[in-house]
């Protein structure tokens, strides 16, 4: 159980990358985390440890947000361990590039449910269950936008992750629960990285004004000011955090 004053979040898909990076910072500010996995619990009970060394709270709890018990089985574990959630944070994703006519049923029912039908029900389930003041933030992705060739049911499945959340925002506004989402561009991680050669990522790079690819710590620190206090004031937008490549 947590102090009456410490805050909680769940991170989905934070058992590496992004998410984990995410874990770390928000522990780092004093929240405790649950640190959600699908798959792999090896990779999840490595950040719970690196957080427990920097004297940080945090519960590795494995969840297939896919599914439809996903979500509720995270709020369960995070209201019996450590009292209930203030923040919820929807990082968990997969990505399948291909040309539409490439694309098969599996493969698109894969991405939906995961990239839309994991947000959508991890929604509805902060707002049935989320503290009064909370925050929630999603993952969008600065593929809409530029939306290139391969990236199509991808990008359909982040668009639509803005559109809740523009809708969101404004059906939990008077609770003072704040609904954003953070578009990412290129980040150095596996997600990014597989299935691209040297010569495709080099292409990327030179496509950004700064000349090289996101760090999961830039998105992390990005996560962090929106679920901060000094953050309460942003809610419903969609945050292109991508080096300016759009």
């Amino acid at each position: 159980m947590t102090s009456q004053t410490q805050r909680v979040a769940i991170v989905t898909g934070a058992s590496r990358g992004i998410g984990a990076a995410i874990a770390r910072r928000l522990a780092r500010d004093g929240i405790a985390i649950i640190v959600n996995y699908a798959m792999n619990p090896e990779a999840a009970d490595e950040v719970v440890s690196a957080i427990s060394a920097e004297g940080g709270t945090a519960l590795a709890v494995q969840a297939d947000i896919g599914s439809p018990k996903g979500m509720t089985n995270l709020f369960d574990a995070a209201e019996a361990a450590l009292g209930g959630v203030d923040i919820l944070v929807n990082n968990a994703a997969v990505m399948t590039l291909s040309p539409l006519i490439g694309v098969d049923d599996e493969s698109f029912q894969v991405q939906v449910d995961t990239n839309l039908g994991g947000v959508f029900r991890g929604l509805r389930e902060a707002g049935r269950r989320l503290r009064d003041g909370g925050r929630i933030v999603s993952f969008s992705s600065s593929v809409v936008g530029l939306y290139q060739p391969t990236y199509g049911v991808y990008a359909a499945t982040k668009a639509a992750v803005e559109a809740l959340t523009h809708v969101f925002a404004k059906e939990l506004g008077p609770r003072r629960v704040t609904v954003n989402a953070v578009a990412p561009g290129p980040v150095e991680t596996d997600l990014f990285l597989t299935g691209k050669s040297d010569e495709q990522v080099k292409a990327i790079v030179g496509m950004n004004p700064m000349r090289r690819l996101g760090q999961p710590e830039d998105i992390a620190s990005v996560v962090a000011f929106l679920v901060s206090p000094e953050g309460g004031w942003i809610n419903g937008q969609t945050i292109r955090a991508n080096g300016g490549v759009i």
